[in-house]
Parts: C-alpha cells; sequence; structure tokens
C-alpha cells in the first residue's frame, strides 16, 4: 500500500510558529521567511534616525551659539526648542506633509524637531561649562574668536554635548517609529502591522530590533566620544 505524499512528510502540513492557528511571540521561523523585510525595514530606520539627528545638531548648534552669545535671547531659544516637543506627532507631521508630502524627509524634519529640545540645552550648557579664565587665557594668546571656538571651547564642551547627543540619538531611534503615520516609519511599520493584525511575531521582532538599535547607537557614541576626547577616558561616561 502507498502513502500519500503528505504522510511521508508529515512537516510540511504542520503551521509554522507564527501562523494563525499558533500566533507565538518568539518565532525563529518568522525571521528566517521575513529576513528581506526586516532588513529592509531597519536599514530605513537607520538612515531615518541618522538623517533626524543629524539635521537637528546642524540646527541646534547655531541656536546654542546664539543663546551663548545674547543671553537675552537664551530663554526664547529655549523655550521655542523646549516647545516644539509637546506637538503631538499626529499634528505635527500633518502640518509638514503639504509642504514635503507623504516622503521620508516629512520624518526627518519632525524627528529633528523634537531632538532640538535636548541638543540645544546640551551644547549651551557644554559651552557654559567652559571656563571664564581658559577663555580669557586663549584670548591673551591670540586667539581669535573662531580658533578659540574650535580648539578651545569645543573640545572642553565636547563631553557635555556627547552626553546630549546619546539622549537625543537614543530617544529618536524610539520616536522614529511614529513615522509609520506617514508610512515611513521603519521598524514601526512593522509594529504598527503586527498591532492592526494581531501578528506576535512580528510586533515581537521590531521592538526587540529597535532595543538592539538604540543600544547599538548609544556605544557607538559613546566609543566616539572617547576617541575625540581621550583626556576623558577613565571618567564616568
Amino acid at each position: 500500500m502507498t502513502l500519500p505524499a503528505a504522510a511521508l512528510l508529515p512537516s510540511a502540513v504542520e503551521p509554522s510558529c507564527y501562523s494563525r492557528l499558533t500566533n507565538e511571540w518568539i518565532c525563529w521561523q518568522y525571521l528566517v521567511d521575513r529576513q528581506d523585510e526586516l532588513v529592509d525595514a531597519t536599514v530605513e530606520h537607520v538612515l531615518i534616525t541618522i538623517a533626524a539627528v543629524a539635521f537637528a545638531v546642524v540646527i541646534a548648534f547655531p541656536l546654542a551659539l546664539l543663546a551663548r552669545r545674547y543671553t537675552r535671547l537664551e530663554s526664547t531659544i529655549l523655550g521655542v526648542s523646549t516647545g516644539l516637543y509637546t506637538i503631538p506627532s499626529l499634528a505635527l507631521f500633518p502640518l509638514l506633509v503639504p509642504f514635503t508630502g507623504l516622503t521620508p524627509t516629512t520624518v526627518v524634519i519632525g524627528l529633528g524637531l523634537y531632538a532640538l529640545t535636548i541638543l540645544v540645552r546640551a551644547m549651551l550648557a557644554g559651552l557654559q561649562s567652559v571656563p571664564d579664565d581658559v577663555r580669557e587665557s586663549a584670548t591673551g594668546l591670540g586667539y581669535g574668536r573662531r580658533r578659540l571656538l574650535l580648539r578651545i571651547e569645543l573640545p572642553l564642551a565636547l563631553p557635555v554635548m556627547m552626553a546630549g547627543l546619546r539622549v537625543a540619538t537614543v530617544s529618536t531611534v524610539a520616536l522614529t517609529t511614529i513615522g509609520t503615520l506617514v508610512s515611513y516609519g521603519g521598524l514601526g511599520n512593522l509594529i504598527k502591522d503586527g498591532v492592526d493584525t494581531n501578528f506576535r511575531a512580528e510586533l515581537f521582532a521590531a521592538a526587540v530590533l529597535c532595543v538592539v538599535l538604540a543600544v547599538v547607537f548609544d556605544v557607538l557614541i559613546v566609543l566616539m566620544q572617547r576617541l575625540l576626547t581621550p583626556w576623558t577616558r577613565g571618567q564616568p561616561t
């Protein structure tokens, strides 16, 4: 008697761990089957995060310099940068869409504006932490304003600035997920789909990858800080 093919290959008819019948939270088979989808979402998440933080740094540094030089503007600059963080993403992104469309640019600008809250304060605090006698000594040695900033103030302010950059970057990794509002949320797209469809393996995998990205970014920034400020090695970060 010849057995049917299905009987010879029972594993072929067994449901996978992420099928509707099982729907397990942890499923290695899902990682294998959806590898391309996970990689694409992770790469998009990383690129958006880097672009948003870079955009925020480009804006925050001049604002910090302005607030440090003109003390009357300090409270205004800090107030505006902080106020931006209070705007809900559900309101901010739609406000940007008419100008930038349903594109990654919308997410980058929105997240960059949110990061200003942390970066402006950190950069200003770093610049203000440079002792006045150090500035006076450098000026007495003939350092001009630009040279003083680049050769004296920035190196001394860098540890405080990098601490702010760490917080801003890690928070941006988390906030990037809200980019799913305009279909560019990286891993946030998978998280939203997992919630909407009760797809546990997808939801869990995307959430874990977000945490991993935050840790990786934090470690990389710490290593970069140690390379840029070798005189601070051995001090707590």
